[in-house]
């Protein structure tokens, strides 16, 4: 039987403000940035409760930009699955303040790995290395 595409899932929502963006009005790439290494981590943790570290943000390809005031949605599925690690492809859409429209400006494909106190890697199939809330 073939196995079920990975979900793709909602990891994170925010709306832009003024201090995201250039003089331009766009939103600095950088901070698209942080949200796809804070959507990696949602994704992640749903594999265990460890702590989950980026190991690498393989490619990037801003396609359209976000604008002051859209929704940007950054969506997570994760497409390989190791013993230590896991990758996962970050799509993310703004949803443009005037007029709703919904527009794909970015994506990317990084790599989370689990670790110790120590930072060592380890399996994410092994004991809780964090307490779960």
């Amino acid at each position: 039987m073939p196995e079920a595409d990975p979900p793709r899932r909602l990891a994170l929502r925010v709306v832009t403000m003024p201090r995201d963006t250039n003089p331009y009005g766009t939103v600095f790439g950088g901070v698209i940035l942080s949200y796809i290494d804070q959507a990696g981590f949602v994704e992640a943790r749903h594999h265990g409760p460890h702590r989950w570290v980026t190991a690498s943000l393989d490619r990037v390809d801003f396609k359209a930009p976000v604008l002051l005031g859209d929704t940007v949605n950054l969506f997570a599925t994760t497409t390989r699955r190791g013993t230590k690690s896991v990758t996962i492809l970050i799509e993310v859409e703004a949803e443009r303040f005037v007029g709703g429209q919904i527009v794909p400006v970015t994506s990317a494909t990084l790599t989370m790995v689990s670790v110790d106190a120590q930072g060592k890697p380890i399996p994410f199939l092994a004991p809780p290395t964090t307490d779960a809330p």
